[in-house]
């Protein structure tokens, strides 16, 4: 959106030129929505009078439906806002019977038997002690309606106006949702996975008829007020000094085609408790239509430090000079993918070379589990010590192995994609808050399936971005 002036605004009295520079961007802003507004409508008519060819079918449209409708309540709402105002590490799975939170409510029964006459006659019994069993109980969700009453106050004396408390302010102005409401539908959606079909038919368990493109036109209009507080953790996960990045695919919908493309879902992650680091663990996740390494480029403008990744070609143009946004990068490679392309050999032809440097890696993973929450001082120390003379060795080995098998064969292949990335497996050598592999982020994304599964494709790429 540009910001440039059509005017010379030299000519306004320099008293104007603050309320007409304002009008300006404001204008550009409405532009801005209205091309945005023109682009969703389009790809609406393609979704609504394609060819009979690339029409969809009733679930396929419904879900195009879906996500564009998502994207257009946010892009009004982004016109509104510019607008002038006219108005207001996995575990042990572990039992937890008796060991509730403290914090939940506790409803105690007291069962008494049914009689409390000693059998042999001697009286009434006493209480010597208890039996005490915890249970989880669940309520269904509770639906309710809040009501807003202003009342309205006139004296009686005098005619000179009423009083009343100005009504709070609302997400959705005139809309049916509160913010609880809202953050239910979020929550439902993007964390445990349910597509906006499914919530309706849940609502109208309890007698609450909410159409799916009602939902998605509440999730555009959050969207749209979370944006700027995705963006300002996006910037503050960027101001570490390490990161974890990777990527995994997020099919979309491609109605001019009657198919489905690959849209990819970047993930930016930092996780800083395995060396004990203050900063809390976060992600943002950003959608792009590829899997282009100039995506995660953009993705990191701004940020100077060391980034843990898999081996993706597409990673290598963040550590040359030419890198757009910064300062090239520092990668640390992933010591849990060179362990699984030779466990793949292994399972399927029990090779010993394969075994060989399975072996090896496990003894840099049990160095890993010793020190793991201690400080990036005694990391280091430990991995000087300790770590450097294996890797010396597995790189010695992996060298020799290369030497004897062939290039072209499946091993072979596995052990180049280990050599290539040999510089990038030494970092965390050097570097004590640097962890062996990225998995930190592999867990974060593994997720993702789930709503794959759940909702097969995103409608559009709009609500990939969503």
């Amino acid at each position: 959106m540009s910001s440039a002036p059509p005017i010379d605004l030299s000519t306004i009295p320099e008293s104007q030129r603050a309320s007409v520079l304002a009008l300006l961007q404001e204008n550009d802003a409405l532009k801005d929505a209205n091309r945005r507004l023109e682009h969703l409508v389009a790809e609406l008519n393609q979704v609504v009078h394609g060819k009979r060819s690339e029409k969809l079918s009733d679930d396929d449209r419904q879900l195009a439906f879906e996500d564009l409708e998502t994207a257009v309540a946010e892009a009004e709402t982004r016109k509104e806002q510019a607008a002038p105002s006219t108005g207001t590490p996995r575990r042990a799975r572990q039992r937890n019977l008796g060991h509730l939170p403290a914090g939940l409510p506790r409803i105690e029964r007291v069962i008494e038997p049914a009689s409390l006459d000693c059998p042999c006659g001697c009286g009434r019994m006493h209480r010597i002690g208890e039996d005490r069993t915890d249970r989880l109980d669940i309520i269904p969700a509770q639906l309710r309606v809040l009501v807003d009453i202003r009342p309205k106050y006139a004296c009686r004396i005098c005619s000179d106006g009423v009083t009343q408390a100005p009504a709070a302010p609302w997400l959705i102005e005139g809309g049916l949702p509160t913010e609880g409401a809202i953050a239910h539908v979020l929550v439902s959606k993007f964390a445990d996975h349910l597509p906006f079909y499914r919530q309706s038919q849940i609502l109208a368990r309890s007698g609450i008829q909410v159409d799916r493109s009602t939902l998605a036109d509440w999730t555009g209009t959050a969207a749209f007020h979370l944006g700027p507080v995705v963006d300002r953790l996006a910037e503050h996960i960027k101001s570490s000094g390490k990161l974890f990045m990777d990527e995994t695919t997020a099919p979309v919908l491609d109605p001019g085609r009657g198919r489905t493309k690959t849209g990819y879902l970047w993930a930016l992650a930092r996780d800083d408790r395995g060396w004990g680091g203050d900063d809390p663990p976060g992600v943002v996740f950003t959608y792009h239509p590829s899997r282009a390494g100039a995506h995660a480029e953009q993705i990191l403008q701004g940020f100077d430090g060391t980034l843990q990744l898999d081996g993706y070609t597409g990673y290598d143009r963040l550590t040359r000079t030419s890198r757009k946004g910064g300062a090239p990068i520092t990668v640390a490679h992933c010591w849990a993918h060179a362990r699984r392309k030779l466990k793949e050999v292994f399972d399927r032809d029990g090779s010993e070379i394969a075994a060989e440097g399975l072996r090896r890696i496990a003894e840099l993973y049990r160095i890993e589990a010793e020190i793991r929450g201690m400080g990036p001082g005694q990391r280091l120390s430990a991995r000087q010590t300790r770590s450097v003379p294996l890797v010396a060795e597995f790189g010695d080995w992996l060298q020799a192995q290369r030497l004897r098998i062939s290039a072209k064969s499946r091993l072979g292949e596995k052990l180049t994609y280990i050599h290539r990335q040999w510089g990038g497996l030494q970092t965390f050598l050097h570097d004590g808050r640097v962890e062996i592999d990225s998995n930190a982020v592999e867990n974060l994304i593994r997720p993702i399936a789930l709503t794959r599964k759940n909702a097969l494709f995103a409608g559009h790429d709009e609500g990939g971005r969503t």
